[in-house]
């Protein structure tokens, strides 16, 4: 019966593990949250800036790619810029989470602390 005590040893000992862990996520998702990112696009016409979180923070637009007659080709350069913030903020994101698994990919855990 020795055995099963152990395996309560183990229990407890994964348990606080996984509220390190927890407390661990919370604290790089409130780093991300003021970490900022920055994409552009029409070689600076349009900037945009994304913290870790993936939250859009602002919008910059040159006056001179404003142009009622293209009004497509600003809405191109605003969609370019932000994907490629969006992507760089995920990028980020991923890797601060990877330090806290170790580098390992645990499926589902990142959700968890969204």
């Amino acid at each position: 019966m020795k055995g099963f005590g152990n395996m309560g040893d183990m229990m407890k000992q994964m348990q606080k593990q996984a509220v390190k862990m927890q407390k661990k996520a919370e604290e790089i998702q409130e780093d991300l949250k003021e970490r900022v990112v920055e994409a552009s696009s029409g070689g600076g016409m349009v900037t945009v800036h994304v913290n870790g979180k993936q939250e859009l923070l602002s919008i910059k637009i040159d006056p001179e790619v404003v142009d009622r007659d293209d009004v497509q080709m600003l809405e191109d350069l605003v969609l370019a810029a932000v994907s490629q913030a969006m992507k760089k903020s995920q990028e980020m994101y991923q890797e601060e989470m990877g330090k806290l698994t170790g580098g390992l990919n645990v499926p589902g855990l990142s959700n968890l602390f969204q």
